[in-house]
């Protein structure tokens, strides 16, 4: 046995981002995961930045999967996927909602043909409200769950997007973690259920521990919120750029050793932990003012000594490069079979009696189509049949 959810089978007719790669960590996990996509192009994700319908975030996302094309307009093609049903634990879509209710593929359709499935619908906005029926995209949940305004320019006040799609991520993990959940709640009951998860909702939920810290207290709802700091935990090295964290007081006494500034401990500017936050601005202007006289491996070094936190900021090369991504043997090679000789992250995390593991690499599109008709009971006469409806493309 592989990975602590071999056995389970996951119908995936999620797209983009939110719904594969959350169905990319279940298969990582163990999980068979058959993946079903429209005749033409497919994933819309597998063109965006790359030819051959191989680009480096559907390579990355739909690892550990079997690809199908079904026309699901078709009466042979949702023929397919009820007999896919029959067989399957878990149902993932993340259409607009109310869209797979038309194409006759809502959760009483599929619990009337398995009654125990978990039944998986990813939105970007949840089922109601206003914004129930808007098209989605990353920015628009950056934008109105609040962290553009988060990550707001310190000097302007105008908002910025992270650059990297955050909420499509997170509602995946998110995902993944309630699906599994759900499955365990149905190894204990026999029964299924419904998971619903809005973007939006797993957004909001993610930031409010410290980013609306300002407003978990119902009586403080008018206060007002504090300004933005003009600088953040990058100081400039005179060869690059480092990062250190000195929350306790330990933790500065230590830096204000390192810097050769133990004075600096009996600052009452700095003399508690909410006094430095306070002031964190002057805190910061004055680590920057010491930490450019040296080289980046000077101050790790001479921060590593004093146990404070501390790390090099490094580039996307940086990473690939650094000893512990090295020592974690995190980032493995392989030849995929179309696309070339690639590179990407295994499972991060470990089982030690299950491990998780790339078994399978991002599939071509519809190329697994005939070997899961075949294994699900259809005859060749019968895939043949479905081919010339234009059933499967």
């Amino acid at each position: 046995m592989s990975g602590p959810l071999h056995g389970i089978r996951v119908l995936d007719l999620s797209s983009m981002i939110s719904g594969p790669l959350a169905t990319m960590l279940l298969g990582d996990q163990g999980a068979e995961v058959i993946k079903v996509e429209a005749p033409g192009i497919g994933d819309l994700v597998r063109g965006i930045g790359a030819p051959a319908g191989f680009s480096p975030t559907f390579l990355t996302s739909n690892r550990n999967k079997r690809s199908i094309v079904l026309d699901l307009k078709r009466p042979g093609g949702r023929g397919v996927v009820e007999r896919l049903i029959e067989r399957a634990d878990v149902f993932v879509q993340n259409l607009r909602p109310g869209v797979i209710e038309r194409m006759g593929l809502g959760e009483e359709v599929v619990r009337r043909i398995r009654p125990s499935i978990v039944y998986v619908s990813i939105s970007g906005f949840g089922e109601t409200g206003p914004y129930a029926k808007k098209r989605v995209y990353d920015p628009v949940i950056q934008a109105l769950s609040g962290l553009a305004s988060i990550q707001g320019d310190r000097e302007t006040g105008r908002p910025r997007m992270v650059r990297t799609i955050v909420p499509d991520k997170l509602t995946a993990m998110t995902a993944a973690q309630a699906i599994t959940a759900a499955l365990l709640a149905r190894e204990r009951s026999g029964q299924g259920q419904h998971v619903r998860l809005a973007m939006l909702d797993a957004m909001v939920s993610f930031l409010w521990p410290e980013g609306m810290a300002g407003h978990t207290y119902v009586e403080q709802r008018n206060r007002r919120p504090r300004p933005p700091q003009k600088r953040d935990l990058v100081f400039q090295a005179s060869d690059g750029y480092i990062t250190a964290g000195t929350v306790s007081d330990g933790e500065w006494a230590g830096f204000c050793r390192a810097a050769g500034h133990p004075e600096w401990t009996e600052d009452e500017r700095f003399a508690s932990t909410a006094a430095r936050i306070r002031n964190w601005d002057a805190r910061l202007e004055l680590m920057q003012s010491v930490i450019e006289t040296g080289s980046v491996d000077e101050w790790l070094e001479r921060l590593d000594a004093e146990q404070v936190p501390c790390g090099p900021i490094l580039s996307r090369r940086g990473v690939i490069e650094h000893p512990q991504i090295a020592a974690n043997e995190l980032i493995v090679e392989s030849d995929h079979p179309h696309a070339g000789r690639i590179r990407q992250t295994r499972p991060a995390a470990r089982f030690s009696k299950t491990p998780a593991e790339i078994r399978r690499p991002a599939p071509a599109l519809g190329e697994h189509t005939d070997e899961v008709l075949s294994e699900t009971g259809y005859s060749t006469d019968e895939i043949a049949a479905l081919r010339q409806e234009g059933a499967l493309g």
